[in-house]
């Protein structure tokens, strides 16, 4: 009988008492999977190298996985990361071992573009101000008229980047009669233009958008690409909404911005620091909505997370390259390919 293919799960999907962190995350598939043995490594930030030194697939939450997590041995092919952002993982180094990198594009495209949409209507209704006022009683109800909201039709919404969320975002706003521009320098020409989105460039769509939404993952190239001098080009009457990750934002010029009113309002569910601290100015401000770094944590969206990173693990154990390989280079490494063909004579059917 050949060795277990053996798959680890990251300490921080259990609780201190066993119980699972996410419910709504079915690991059942991947218990029930012939030849498999599953563990869940103690929790360590960033991981061990001897943690996964006989694992063959890592599910990934949020500890660091980085270049001395890897161990010399070569056994471990792959890292499935829950979610799709990877800014705690390592990529050269993965690259370097012939560790395939997986994120979950499908688990998240609609719960993370939902989310921004529930940014974009409640900064443009006022919701959180008319919540407040409501809960005052005849006094808050006798202001509601000083807080006018602001409608859609004809307004611009604006992205930086139409990748997997971004051009979802476009979709569900179809319906609102926006206008629609994206900078994006490795945009879909055909999504664009099948979603009527207008290309422009980067500047331009901070002067021209009436909602900015970052779509955008954070790399050595795009941290704080949103700085004091472009957010000096937005409209005063503009908002700025970011669910992607938070050092994509120089914090201190958005936080002077909003308290000097020279834009409108955002909608944060990211951080440059995380979690922030409380008396972070960013808070104090009732211009700002917020959320922890979870507004499009749903049922929906955890269960999609763990199914797309069961599928692709169980996809590498039956000799198969998985989908949402970020380090698409491995894919021709010979020590992957090996794996790949020794898991395919394995467990093969």
């Amino acid at each position: 009988m050949s060795a277990p293919y053996r798959v680890a799960l990251s300490g921080d999907f259990r609780k201190a008492d066993g119980s699972p962190t996410f419910p709504d995350f079915d690991t059942r598939p991947l218990f029930d999977a012939p030849g498999v043995e599953v563990v869940y490594l103690d929790m360590a930030n960033p991981v061990r190298a001897d943690q996964v030194a006989d694992i063959d697939a890592l599910i990934l939450l949020t500890p660091h996985f980085r270049a001395d997590s890897i161990h010399t041995n070569g056994r471990l092919g792959v890292v499935a990361r829950f979610g799709v952002g990877y800014d705690n993982v390592d990529v050269d180094a993965c690259t370097k071992a012939g560790i395939a990198l997986v994120i979950t594009p499908d688990g998240v495209r609609r719960p993370v573009a939902v989310s921004i949409l529930a940014f974009i209507l409640a900064l443009t209704g006022k919701l959180m101000i008319k919540d407040k006022l409501t809960r005052e009683g005849p006094s808050g109800f006798n202001r509601r008229g000083d807080h006018m909201g602001v409608g859609l039709v004809g307004r611009t919404l604006g992205s930086v980047g139409i990748g997997n969320i971004g051009a979802e975002l476009f979709r569900l706003a179809k319906p609102l009669d926006m206008r629609f521009i994206a900078h994006d320098p490795f945009a879909d020409t055909a999504i664009a233009k099948e979603l009527g989105i207008e290309l422009v460039g980067l500047e331009d769509v901070f002067r021209q958008a009436d909602i900015l939404t970052i779509n955008c993952p954070l790399t050595p190239q795009t941290k704080h690409l949103v700085n004091a001098e472009r957010l000096g080009l937005m409209k005063p009457t503009a908002y700025f909404i970011n669910t992607a990750r938070g050092p994509i934002v120089d914090q201190k010029a958005l936080t002077k911005v909003l308290q000097e009113r020279r834009i409108a309002g955002a909608g944060l569910d990211v951080f440059e620091v995380e979690p922030p601290e409380a008396e972070d100015p960013i808070l104090k401000l009732d211009n700002v909505v917020v959320a922890p770094h979870a507004l499009c944590w749903t049922d929906q969206c955890f269960a999609g997370n763990g199914a797309a990173d069961v599928r692709a693990v169980l996809d590498v154990q039956r000799g198969t390259a998985p989908r949402g390989v970020v380090n698409r280079a491995v894919l021709e490494d010979s020590r992957f390919k090996a794996r790949l063909e020794g898991f395919a004579h394995r467990f093969g059917s």
